[in-house]
């Protein structure tokens, strides 16, 4: 083919071009030009942004004319002798004054004081969207979708009835303004169009998060790179967050860092399973146990009667889980009996008890029996040494825990016992944590559970707080944000947490995610409509909107979708 202009045309232009009143015909696409004409006193950032990132098929086209500064002044003082006169006029009359004449007026006189010191600048702006659609009762139902949403932020469009070849050639990347259907808008306004910059996420280090919606960048990142590793996960049921979670494991494990898991709903046994990782159940009915009374691992460079003195602490704090509510009579009862429930099997400050055999929780409240007002506590542990939970916390450890992936299931377990498998299991973790320096991932799925109860969070805000000496990251999941922000824990967790993600939001939860992460109103409407794997990653102070993505085999071993697990299953 010679390299002729018309040839080039010829090859690009559509078969034939049927012109109606308000849509066109281009081959077997429909299109449709629509144009902004009105817009709100105040334009939030990122407004604009919703229907950029709309999945279907658009063109949107912005036109930006500047206009000369001295030119715009002289219309501006014209107008503003025109909205006095009608105040005064309205005055003169006696009628009730009008606010919106005088806040237009206002308006008016801030925008010229605004160009005279050229702190802004005028422009004359054209706003022109076409969309697509095979069928006309599509085009028509995406149009009201873009016209419901715009309206829903004051914003007003309108299909360019008998001018749809001039709209469209307007929307083409030829740079021409045919339709010239304009609005005066001035500098801050004007920014608020382009949420198309970001933050870069991409370093040399690190693994894939997703893509960068903004740029289509990847967002490779080094959570150990940040003051601390920790991250919060918050999303609804259904929005990806246990997707997004082990699709991180996965990467991590590839890089070295070894994962340590609390799953509770089975979701992780295919990620275990698919690594030849250690996967155990914590039920009544279990072959593994976790005794709670173990005797921690003593560091090398920790004093053995510290280390014991700490574990007595989070033992009380697990059996006021147990308990309920103590006095505070009983609450130093309790952490005497503790002591006496070591010494007995010589397990004390002072003494070498690296080869002593640690106690179980019956030996516990046998010591509360003898003593002077335990009785009554030693009969609340009655269901937890002989009654129907002992096969649960009253046996000695046999959990193997030298693999790289190690996962602790609670789905079998009764609600009541679920906070306590939590607190015993991250017990054992934090033990194993200290003993030995290593790059460590820690993930809580549903911490709402633990936080729910005050020692629990208590516990769980120790860890976050504590866990960046030891080189270790805690990833916190969580879909019921207000029982995690009620607790008083919740926020210094967020706060101590220097990676965030923020997945799909209910209408409910929103005020609150906005009030907790300080998130702007473009931010706010990205939450409420993202798809499923699409939110929000904070990085320290860096936001940039994010999609998950997984290859073809990451995502068959990472999927919680029923539908996927069946197939694979072949059933």
């Amino acid at each position: 083919m010679e390299n002729n202009p018309k040839n080039v045309i010829d090859v690009i232009a559509p078969a034939a071009v049927e012109i109606n009143s308000n849509f066109l015909k281009l081959g077997d696409k429909l299109a449709k030009t629509l144009f902004i004409f009105s817009y709100p006193r105040f334009l939030s950032t990122g407004w604009f942004s919703s229907v950029i990132n709309m999945p279907d098929l658009i063109d949107i086209s912005i036109f930006i004319h500047p206009v000369e500064t001295n030119l715009a002044l002289k219309q501006l003082r014209k107008k503003a002798a025109q909205v006095e006169s009608q105040i005064y006029e309205k005055q003169e009359k006696g009628v009730v004054r009008d606010p919106m004449l005088e806040t237009a007026f206002q308006d008016i006189e801030g925008l010229r004081d605004s160009l005279q010191q050229a702190r802004e600048q005028l422009f004359n702006v054209s706003v022109y969207i076409t969309i697509y659609a095979d069928k006309i009762e599509e085009l028509n139902k995406l149009e009201g979708r873009i016209t419901n949403l715009l309206e829903s932020r004051l914003v007003y469009v309108k299909p360019a009835l008998f001018q749809q070849i001039e709209g469209f050639n307007s929307s083409l990347p030829l740079g021409q303004d045919r339709l010239l259907i304009y609005n005066p808008l001035n500098s801050g306004p004007l920014s608020s169009f382009f949420p198309f910059t970001s933050a870069d996420l991409t370093s040399e280090e690190g693994i894939l998060y997703g893509i960068n919606q903004s740029n289509n960048s990847m967002i490779i990142f080094d959570r150990f790179s940040l003051e601390n590793a920790n991250m919060v996960v918050f999303a609804k049921a259904g929005a990806g967050k246990s997707y997004a979670v082990k699709l991180e494991a996965l990467r991590l494990l590839m890089m070295g860092t070894d994962i340590l898991i609390i799953d509770p709903e089975n979701e992780y046994e295919a990620l275990s399973s698919s690594v030849g990782g250690s996967y155990f159940r914590i039920s009544l009915a279990s072959q593994h146990h976790i005794n709670p009374f173990d005797i921690p691992i003593i560091p090398k460079d920790e004093d053995p009667s510290d280390v014991l003195r700490s574990h007595i602490v989070n033992i009380a704090g697990l059996l006021k889980l147990m308990m309920g509510q103590l006095t505070p009579e009983e609450d130093a009862l309790l952490d005497r009996a503790i002591s006496e429930t070591y010494a007995s099997h010589d397990i004390a400050p002072g003494k070498d008890f690296s080869k002593a055999i640690p106690p179980l929780l019956e030996d516990l409240q046998k010591i509360l029996e003898n003593m002077e007002g335990g009785k009554t506590m030693a009969q609340r542990l009655y269901k937890y040494t002989q009654g129907s939970y002992a096969g649960f916390t009253n046996q000695p450890t046999n959990v193997d825990i030298k693999n790289r992936l190690i996962v602790f299931s609670i789905r079998d377990l009764e609600e009541e016992l679920r906070p306590i498998a939590m607190y015993i299991v991250l017990n054992f973790i934090w033990s194993l944590i200290r003993a030995e320096l290593k790059k460590r991932v820690l993930i809580v799925d549903e911490a709402w559970v633990l936080m729910k109860y005050e020692d629990g969070a208590s516990f769980m805000f120790g860890l976050v707080k504590r866990c960046r000496k030891y080189f270790l990251g805690v990833t916190t999941i969580t879909q019921d944000v207000e029982d995690f922000l009620k607790s008083p824990y919740g926020r210094p967790i967020i706060t101590n947490s220097s990676l965030q993600l923020l997945l799909k939001q209910s209408p409910t939860m929103i005020d609150l995610i906005i009030k907790s992460f300080g998130l702007t109103e473009g931010e706010k409407n990205l939450l409420l409509e993202a798809a499923v794997g699409e939110g929000l990653f904070f990085a320290g102070l860096n936001h940039v909107a994010i999609k998950i993505i997984a290859s073809y085999l990451e995502d068959k071993i990472v999927t919680t979708k029923p539908e996927q697990i069946l197939q694979q299953r072949g059933e």
